[in-house]
């Protein structure tokens, strides 16, 4: 079943002799429970794709719907609703709350909608991702693949529709960063979560259903086929 689409998706910086073509008319499709790994070298418009796939900016021209909703038509309380309740974000810094706990970060987006952290699902996010003995610890008092964990198992605790990650290894040694990896793929498998990945590294772009890569600001699943 399709969860997310992308149609002529195109994003300009600047005009002019300064004008630059971050994305060209990029059109793809993903289905529910799908890995998508997204490959590319620096500035070749991977974290541009990312944050219009998330909403957290605006196309020059396309559209991108979720769940079957357009994303760029909605007013911005609404879309920033719906991003809350569809969207999880995993960030390369963590981005976690110092002052609250692990237990209180994953949970902090389902508070912030006002609604009631479902007990047993939350016990067992933190069962799968190694955190039950560390629920009360702070931030600081984790490792950086601790805190990384805190990270995915916030972007999952409101069930939401698609996961995008940005480079979430980049700041995790070799033998952590494996484990966060694999953590992500299990999230897949377990709960049918779609996930969207950047990461700079091909070994674990290979974990993903799709690969796609991105030069130049053009989409190319890897494999030859034009998205």
């Amino acid at each position: 079943m399709e969860i997310l689409k992308a149609v002529n998706l195109s994003k300009n910086y600047g005009e002019g002799s300064t004008r630059v073509e971050a994305l060209k008319d990029v059109s793809f499709s993903i289905n529910k429970g799908e890995f998508i790994s997204v490959v590319g070298p620096s500035g070749s418009g991977k974290s541009t794709l990312l944050n219009l796939l998330g909403a957290l900016d605006l196309p020059s021209s396309g559209k991108v719907s979720i769940d079957g909703r357009a994303l760029f038509t909605m007013k911005e309380k609404e879309l920033s609703i719906f991003r809350r309740r569809n969207i999880g974000f995993i960030f390369q810094a963590y981005n976690l709350v110092p002052e609250l706990n692990v237990e209180e970060n994953i949970i902090l987006p389902i508070l912030l909608d006002y609604k009631k952290p479902d007990g047993e699902y939350i016990d067992e996010l933190l069962k799968v991702l190694g955190l039950s003995d560390r629920r009360q610890h702070l931030p600081s008092q984790l490792s950086g693949g601790q805190q990384q964990r805190v990270a995915i198992g916030r972007a999952l605790a409101a069930r939401p529709a698609i996961v995008l990650a940005d480079e979430p290894t980049g700041n995790l040694d070799s033998k952590n960063s494996r484990e966060v990896i694999n953590l992500m793929r299990l999230s897949v498998e377990r709960y049918n979560q779609t996930l969207i990945m950047i990461t700079h590294n091909q070994n674990y772009a290979s974990f993903a259903d799709r690969v796609f890569s991105v030069e130049d600001g053009m989409v190319t699943e890897l494999g030859g086929v034009a998205v």
